[in-house]
């Protein structure tokens, strides 16, 4: 099965790094490393998910892909 598309990255506007489920509305946190921030979203991803079946609302497949630059060398 295939999974959610994490993007990690770090913000200067907010100090630390994001990461988000771009098919998951919303779905985000941050943290002082990436490391942190990789944990917090993969719990925030357990509760959108648990939250969408209990209310029996559409949980969206996973879609998203990052464009991918080939450089030639």
């Amino acid at each position: 099965m295939k999974d959610y598309h994490i993007n990690l990255f770090y913000s200067d506007e907010d100090k630390c790094y994001v990461a988000d489920i771009p098919d998951l509305s919303y779905c985000s946190a941050f943290g002082k490393t990436p490391q942190i921030a990789l944990r917090e979203v993969m719990q925030a991803k357990k509760l959108w998910l648990e939250n969408r079946r209990v209310s029996g609302k559409r949980i969206p497949k996973p879609r998203y892909r990052p464009l991918i630059y080939h450089v030639a060398g």
